[in-house]
């Protein structure tokens, strides 16, 4: 019985990763169930034995894609209350998930305008529980009085992951001109962001500069 219960879960691996090819080479509407099974080495009714349709099977990859980032998340060490600390450990996590699934998105991206209703919202809830987690950990804060209590979380979280977004897909395309690491970008995303939401005031040295 176990034997068979890992079977059942490796295949449900294979067809997760078989439809995360398929789904980056030919889109969400050109991508087809056949096409997965045969990527995933199974025949179709396998793969509706783990999956009633297509877009189940999106969910799952999409799910697949944060879910080490948002495991990581949940446990309450992950979090020490330091926000510029906190901001970039969730910075680096978001941006490993998007370098690993960067086809992924990409394909996503193109392929918007043409979406199916019914698609968009399985890829919006699926990807939901990563950014939920920061907006949580916002509106903790602002609780705390270390965020602003006027902000608003969900734009903010929006506006973040969006700056982590671009950055991944301009280094992907070769579009920096500048020479700097992405682990500079990431620390200078993390460090703007948290000086635009943080209820701490300026350090001397910077008030000083400003005065100037």
């Amino acid at each position: 019985m176990t034997k068979t219960i890992r079977s059942s879960a490796l295949t449900r691996v294979r067809l997760i990763e078989a439809a995360s090819q398929v789904f980056a080479s030919l889109g969400v509407q050109g991508a087809t169930t056949r096409e997965i099974a045969r990527v995933a080495g199974v025949n179709e009714v396998t793969l509706f034995r783990h999956f009633s349709s297509k877009e189940q099977l999106l969910k799952a990859t999409i799910e697949n894609a944060s879910a080490l980032q948002t495991e990581a998340l949940e446990h309450p060490e992950a979090w020490t209350q330091d926000l510029k600390i906190d901001l970039r450990q969730y910075a680096q996590l978001y941006n490993t998930m998007l370098e690993a699934h960067e086809d992924l998105i990409r394909t996503f991206i193109g392929e918007a305008k043409r979406h199916p209703e019914a698609a968009k919202q399985i890829i919006q809830e699926a990807a939901k529980p990563l950014g939920e987690k920061l907006v949580g950990y916002l509106q903790s804060s602002q609780k705390r009085g270390s965020v602003r209590p006027d902000l608003d979380p969900f734009p903010a979280v929006d506006m973040f992951t969006g700056m982590l977004l671009a950055g991944m897909l301009r280094r992907s395309a070769k579009c920096t001109q500048n020479n700097y690491s992405c682990e500079d970008y990431i620390e200078t995303c993390v460090d703007v962001f948290v000086r635009g939401i943080s209820t701490a005031p300026l350090s001397v040295d910077n008030a000083a500069v400003t005065q100037e």
